[in-house]
């Protein structure tokens, strides 16, 4: 297995990237950057300092990922994700040392022209509707909608909406994998 870089990519000395990940037209990769294997970069992708990428990471067109993010393995952003890193910024304050950190967790979904609030993180297999403001953190399997972000429902790690309320105690199964899904105190939870 190998890498793929596209000619017209700028991959910085000293980034590390894993095997079999595919940089393509016109994304520039910063040196301190440390990225899984298996992942792909759209044309126009920036991809900061101080940013963690895991396995299997789809990073489409035009997503820039500033300094502080991290993002585990099997995250899917849309195109045209932002992130940010600092919360208040002003143009004539340098806040670099103040950057916050964002989290993105294992096979979150992150819809076209989502935006991410530097500070949170969003748990696990949690799905971002396109177009959302995300300003708070996130609940695992919670799918997201809206400006800002509210959560309306809950979704399977196969990306089906799961049948529960958003409060209580109920169970539901995937339609695609069988695999079956508890609610219990506000929170999502695979059965074992």
């Amino acid at each position: 297995m190998s890498i793929t870089i596209h000619p017209t990519a700028i991959v910085d000395e000293g980034t590390q990237i894993g095997e079999g990940s595919c940089v393509w037209h016109w994304v520039h990769i910063c040196g301190g950057a440390k990225i899984g294997r298996d992942c792909s970069f759209g044309q126009g992708v920036f991809v900061g300092d101080r940013v963690v990428i895991g396995n299997n990471c789809k990073i489409q067109n035009n997503v820039s990922v500033y300094e502080n993010v991290t993002l585990e393995d099997d995250v899917f952003c849309g195109p045209s994700v932002v992130f940010t890193n600092v919360y208040n910024p002003r143009s004539a304050v340098n806040r670099k040392n103040e950057y916050r950190n964002t989290l993105v967790k294992r096979g979150v979904t992150l819809g076209a022209n989502s935006t991410v609030v530097c500070g949170t993180t969003i748990g696990e297999y949690a799905f971002v509707a396109a177009g959302a403001l995300i300003n708070r953190s996130v609940k695992p399997y919670a799918l997201m909608v809206g400006v800002p972000g509210k959560q309306i429902g809950w979704m399977s790690q196969f990306g089906d909406r799961l049948n529960l309320p958003l409060t209580g105690s109920a169970e539901a199964v995937c339609s695609h994998t069988g695999m079956k899904y508890l609610l219990f105190d506000g929170n999502c939870f695979i059965q074992e």
